[in-house]
């Protein structure tokens, strides 16, 4: 007992927060598992994942000289967050996809992965990165033999509503693919300390069987693949810019790596192609009913233009400029003869129309409202939609400080090319893969746990940064 009391003694911040870190599985876990057996949009874990972080910053801001600092920067993103959602209120019509309590909660897991940035930053500074990547190696071990053992039992959840795919017992695909490849961008350089070798090499084996075959998504299998490309090629570079032996059981590993998803794909298929199959079927099936012809939209969107077209569509239904901002989706999609289902290319094309008709200063500055817009034209590219639906200020606030750190990351890289290593220019890549997850798969930033593994991802580069800059 005496062991066990000193121990707890000896509870720091930076422990409490690493054990958030593993936690997140966990939570994400009985949020799915809660949400459909009792049928509702929350969960206990939408009041108890905010309770560690914001304990951490209430023991900083009395504890640590930054209550300036941290009074400011709240300061900022309420008044922000207040703006957006007044002009949210003023913005939305009856065919919006959501209410103000919707767009809240974009606002709040936007601006608590801010706050995590912060805490970690701050807390990790000088250094603890080790306990950083053991508490991201026991989390992706729980992600994907959990989700193993619900394959195996038969209770995995699908990817998509047709069926196809596995998940686990977690609510999205696109989301648990990102938090599992990002999460491989910080542990595989363990691979390399014999303490976790094993462990890191079987994790991200079982890892990338699932990614490549049984999940269903593109960003699993591209992703996956890119990792371990990009991390051997990371080796092979450090090795040759300091003129060093290469490590060849990395390489070998690498290359065994991507026969192996490559050999699975081909002898036992794979998900995504059973999935971009599927998506040619439906291709296929959408035809607009008065020419006869192929669609180049879905037929939702085709339905609302015929209905715009004859004068049905009222401004208490549509705003003017989102009407016309729909017309000119389909006259483009038209003339490109764009592909009915590809929903993130024509909500993309849709909303900068809808800031081209709109004019208004204030849409520009603070967003035209994310939940504002009609169903099936809510953007799933994140980064576009910080800039179209949360305006300016909202990119700024909330991609400006993950862009500054890449920017930055990159630049002191490229200078200091002789002392950094494959960890670092891993890290770089795992940036860089957030940002593309992000606006080409979406729900990325959003999405709690694997907005955590950017945070921890850009956390560590700042603390690899510090380390060249002041070598102990």
């Amino acid at each position: 007992m005496e062991k066990i009391r000193n121990k707890l003694k000896n509870i720091t911040l930076e422990d409490i927060l690493c054990f958030f870190v593993v936690l997140c599985p966990i939570l994400d876990m009985t949020s799915f598992i809660f949400r459909n057996a009792v049928g509702t949009s929350f969960s206990p874990s939408t009041f108890l994942r905010p309770i560690i972080p914001i304990l951490a910053v209430c023991y900083i801001f009395f504890k640590k000289n930054v209550k300036g600092q941290l009074i400011f920067g709240f300061l900022v993103y309420a008044i922000y967050g207040l703006i957006h959602l007044w002009l949210f209120q003023k913005i939305r019509t009856e065919s919006s996809y959501g209410g103000l309590t919707n767009e809240l909660q974009y606002i709040i897991n936007y601006s608590f992965m801010i706050l995590n940035l912060f805490l970690y930053a701050y807390l990790f500074q000088k250094g603890n990165s080790n306990k950083l990547k053991k508490a991201v190696l026991i989390s992706l071990s729980i992600y994907i033999i959990s989700i193993f053992i619900a394959i195996i039992t038969g209770t995995s959840s699908p990817t998509y509503i047709e069926g196809l795919g596995y998940k686990g017992w977690f609510e999205s695909g696109n989301s648990l693919c990102a938090i599992l490849c990002l999460s491989l961008c910080i542990i595989l350089p363990l691979i390399k300390e014999k303490k976790y070798r094993y462990w890191t090499l079987a994790i991200s084996l079982l890892t990338g069987i699932f990614l490549s075959t049984l999940v269903g998504t593109r960003t699993g299998l591209i992703g996956f693949v890119l990792v371990v490309f990009f991390y051997i090629a990371a080796e092979v570079f450090i090795a040759i810019i300091r003129k060093l032996q290469v490590d060849i059981k990395l390489v070998i590993f690498g290359i065994l790596a991507i026969i192996l998803v490559i050999s699975l794909v081909a002898f036992f298929g794979s998900k995504t192609i059973e999935r971009r199959s599927h998506l040619k079927e439906i291709e296929n099936n959408i035809v607009d009913t008065e020419t006869g012809e192929m669609a180049h939209i879905s037929g939702d969107l085709l339905d609302l233009v015929k209905k715009i077209q004859r004068g049905e569509i009222t401004d208490e239904y549509m705003a003017e400029p989102a009407r016309q901002a729909i017309l000119d989706l389909y006259n483009y999609a038209e003339e490109t003869n764009m592909v009915n289902n590809d929903m993130r290319k024509q909500q993309l094309v849709y909303n900068y129309y809808l800031v081209k008709h709109d004019h208004s200063l204030k849409k520009v500055l603070f967003g035209n409202g994310y939940k504002a817009q009609f169903r099936e034209l809510v953007m799933e590219m994140e980064i576009p939609s910080f800039l179209f639906n949360f305006g300016i200020f909202g990119i700024l606030l909330y991609f400006g400080p993950f862009l500054s750190i890449f920017i930055y990351a990159c630049y002191f890289g490229l200078r200091n090319m002789k002392r950094i290593d494959a960890s670092y220019i891993l890290l770089v890549g795992g940036d860089l893969l957030g940002f593309a997850l992000s606006f080409l798969s979406g729900y990325t930033f959003f999405h709690a746990s694997s907005s955590l593994m950017i945070v921890i991802i850009n956390v560590l580069l700042i603390n690899k940064i510090n380390e060249i800059k002041e070598p102990k």
